[in-house]
Order: structure tokens, then C-alpha cells, then sequence
């Protein structure tokens, strides 16, 4: 099989304010729910379609094409057939995405980043604090009933890779830690909100699974999240006699440096060398993709270096990511870009790296 060698075309369909703030501005809102919420309507019609239109394009096809990449993770919301108010539909803008790709020999995934309710608390999953989507019955119907309508609608399309079920639904120790934790702008709707339990979440993947069986052809691939349980999934997708899955893991490793105070090349090999015996592990049971990593780290990410100095030091980050990476049946860089904008600095310094297209752009990054 081809190693998959991918970017995520993040915050184009699905909104998160620490990406590109200016599409909240004016508005009381740290996700996506409240912004619908709250916004005028005009307005935010208005500024959506203008997002949508310009913040992904054929040209940006075109450059990933040129750039060695072979897919796309496209993150979806749950109302991207635009029947959920006051949430504004994109289904268009994913038909054009196929086309593109098509056009560039680029596969695609779907990813279905949201659900009503949220499966994780987080802004990517549509709300901040509220994590009780699990719990409601009609929610998880209406979940299927969108995977289903996806894979009905682009089952014949050449540029399908397939369709990942849920994006990080959440476990009990991130549930606790994350930094979004209980932080609901409504107490009501917050109350009830927990981590997603295994015992729902085995089910909903083998349910999921036989839904989208029915319709994808076996080409397309069915890919699950292992929802922050890497290793709890040996035996599951065999044992269901499961086909043409794949298992999704995300590592950060500056996500990891918010818990380890020392910053440095000798901490991140000895990390991502746990991470690869995990991955090599698991790998054996179901081949494994890490969907969402990233070159931003706290020893490159730093203003005060020498551009010299920097670009070594990413440089030599993302070696070491990659070489984690090869036990692996491939990658989706976090994200294509944050600002649309190459030129204008993001509002914090250490976001310049999580800018797929930029770190290309300035040799802070190269694909091996």
C-alpha cells in the first residue's frame, strides 16, 4: 500500500477561533456552537461564505500535489448537510474538494470532526465544556445518519481514501486534564457532560462500521480514532472481522511539553520512542495512521534564534517525528495553514509551525 503522506484542511469547514480569530471578532464566542449562536445572521452568512470561498481553493491542490502529498483529511461538522439551525450547511464545498483532488491524483478522507453534543468538550468538537453526545440516543442515530448520507453521496468518487467515524472522542485522564474541562457557557446544557466510555464506543465503531459497509465499496477505507486508547484496541477489528480499517492516533509533541518542563531534542526521541513501540505494537493488530502531529516544539518555537538556528532545529524535530512515523501506514500533517494570509505573522509566535504551507515555505520542514 502507498504510505500516506497527508495534510488536514482544518478550520475551513470546521472553525476553531485559536487558528484564525478574526472569524469571531465582534462576537462573544470561543466555538463554533456560540458564534451560530450569538452572531448576527447576515453578518456571519456573509463572513462564512467568504471563509469558505477563499480559505481553500484548486490552487491549494495544486501546491500539496507539488509538495509530495497523497491525501487530504477533510474535517466535516454534523450539520454539513445545513439541516441543523442555526448552523449554515457546506456539503458544496466538499463536492468541491473532490473535484480538486480528483484533478491532483490527491485522496481524500472524511473526517467527521463534530457531532451534537460533543464527543470531547474541545472547540473542534463544535462546543467548549459540553461533552454529553454519547448519552443521547437521537444524537448518535443522527451521527449515523450523516456517516451514512456521506458515504452514500461520494461512494463512486475516485478521490475517496474513506470516511473516519468520529474524531477524538475523549477518554476519562484527557477528559479530566483538558484545558476546556467543565468550561460550558451554559451550566444546563453543560450538566451531565463526562468522557466517552469504551462501552459505548466499542459498540457505536462496530455499528458505524456495518452501517457504512452496506454502502462504501471495499476500496474505501473505514477509520476509527482510537479515542486517546492506543492500546486498547488489539483483537477489536479482527475479532468483528472488520476490513479495510485503519486505527487513528494523535501525537503532539507539544502537547507533551506541557507536562515535561525540559525541551529538549534527547526528551522528544525518547518520547516518540515509547510512541513508536506503541505504534510498531498495535500496528501488528491494525494498520495505524498518526492523523494529526505536528513540527511546533518549545526548543524551535522561539523568536529570539537565529533564523538559521531555527530552521536546523525544526528541521531536526521533524526527523525524528518521521522516523516515529515509518511504523506507521502514513500521516496527516496539522494543518494545511491558519492564516489564508502567507505573509501576515499569526497573533502568537509558536503557531508559525503548526502552518503546514508555511513551514514548506521557509525549510522549517521536509518530507522524507
Amino acid at each position: 500500500m502507498q504510505k500516506i503522506k497527508g495534510v488536514n484542511l482544518g478550520n475551513w469547514l470546521v472553525l476553531e477561533k485559536w487558528m484564525e480569530p478574526a472569524m469571531f471578532d465582534g462576537v462573544e464566542a470561543e466555538d463554533e456552537t456560540w458564534l451560530n449562536r450569538r452572531a448576527d445572521k447576515e453578518m456571519l452568512r456573509e463572513r462564512m461564505k467568504k471563509h469558505r470561498d477563499t480559505y481553500v481553493e484548486e490552487k491549494d491542490f495544486r501546491f500539496l500535489k507539488e509538495t509530495g502529498i497523497t491525501h487530504v483529511r477533510i474535517p466535516v461538522p454534523y450539520f454539513i448537510f445545513g439541516d441543523r439551525e442555526p448552523f449554515i450547511g457546506c456539503i458544496e464545498y466538499l463536492d468541491k474538494a473532490f473535484d480538486w483532488a480528483e484533478k491532483y491524483e490527491i485522496k481524500v478522507l472524511i473526517d467527521l470532526h463534530t457531532t451534537p453534543g460533543s464527543q470531547n468538550g474541545y472547540d473542534n468538537g463544535g462546543i467548549c465544556g459540553v461533552c454529553k453526545w454519547h448519552k443521547d440516543r437521537d444524537e448518535v442515530e443522527f451521527v449515523l445518519e450523516v456517516l451514512k448520507k456521506l458515504a452514500q453521496r461520494y461512494k463512486d468518487r475516485k478521490g475517496l481514501f474513506g470516511i473516519e467515524v468520529v474524531n477524538e472522542p475523549i477518554s476519562f485522564p484527557v477528559y479530566m486534564t483538558s484545558p476546556t474541562h467543565n468550561k460550558w457557557v451554559n451550566p444546563e446544557e453543560g450538566k451531565g457532560s463526562s468522557f466517552v466510555p469504551m462501552s459505548f464506543l466499542k459498540p457505536f465503531y462496530k455499528r458505524a462500521y456495518d452501517e457504512l459497509r452496506k454502502i462504501l465499496p471495499k476500496e474505501a477505507a473505514i477509520v476509527f480514532h482510537d479515542g486517546f486508547r492506543l492500546s486498547s484496541w488489539n483483537g477489536f477489528f479482527k475479532k468483528n472481522k472488520m476490513e479495510n480499517v485503519f486505527l487513528d492516533t494523535h501525537i503532539y509533541i507539544f502537547a507533551m511539553e506541557n507536562f515535561v518542563p525540559i525541551h529538549k531534542p534527547w526528551v522528544y526521541k525518547a518520547y516518540l520512542w515509547i510512541d513508536k513501540m506503541r505504534l510498531k505494537h498495535t500496528g501488528k493488530a491494525i494498520p495505524v495512521i498518526v492523523g494529526e502531529w505536528c513540527i511546533c516544539n518549545r526548543y524551535a518555537a522561539n523568536e529570539s534564534l537565529e533564523e538559521v538556528e531555527r530552521k536546523k532545529r525544526f528541521l531536526e524535530v521533524s526527523e525524528i517525528e518521521q522516523i516515529a512515523w515509518d511504523e506507521t501506514a502514513g500521516w496527516f500533517y496539522w494543518n494545511y495553514q491558519l492564516l489564508r494570509d502567507e505573509v501576515t505573522p499569526t497573533d502568537e509566535y509558536f503557531k508559525e509551525s503548526w502552518d503546514f504551507k508555511r513551514n514548506i515555505k521557509r525549510g522549517w520542514l521536509s518530507i522524507h
